[in-house]
């Protein structure tokens, strides 16, 4: 059985977990909301991926771990046009060797607004 990790960030309304660990495994989806009160953020697409990377570095923190840990993450992007301000952010809060990641882009993603979602899965060593 897998344990929910409790990262501190607002909850959502829908019926999924944030951020869950099984042993050394840490599986997190990440979207651009406010940490507090779970509002998407307003901003272009380096404001949104910031909040986003900020929310996955939380997590990743509450799990034990740091995001050297990140082995893996997919990004969805609404518009393929934001892939160089997403990558410009990236490379604010990853360094090489960089997580293997997948770019994808979607006609629309579930919450109004938003312009990127992702996915992220990180190995934590010591565990």
């Amino acid at each position: 059985m897998f344990e929910v990790v409790d990262t501190g960030i607002a909850a959502s309304s829908a019926p999924v977990s944030g951020t869950v660990r099984r042993g050394p495994f840490v599986l997190t989806a990440q979207i651009p909301k406010d940490p507090t009160t779970g509002k998407i953020v307003e901003g272009d697409i380096t404001v949104q991926t910031r909040r986003t990377l900020e929310n996955l570095r939380t997590a990743i923190t509450a799990a034990g771990g740091t995001l050297a840990d990140v082995l893996r993450a997919e990004v969805f992007l609404v518009d393929g046009g934001d892939a160089a301000g997403m990558n410009a952010v990236w490379r604010e809060f990853f360094r090489e060797p960089w997580p293997c990641r997948a770019t994808v882009v979607v006609k629309e993603l579930l919450s109004p607004g938003m312009r990127i979602e992702l996915t992220a899965t990180a190995w934590l060593e010591s565990t």
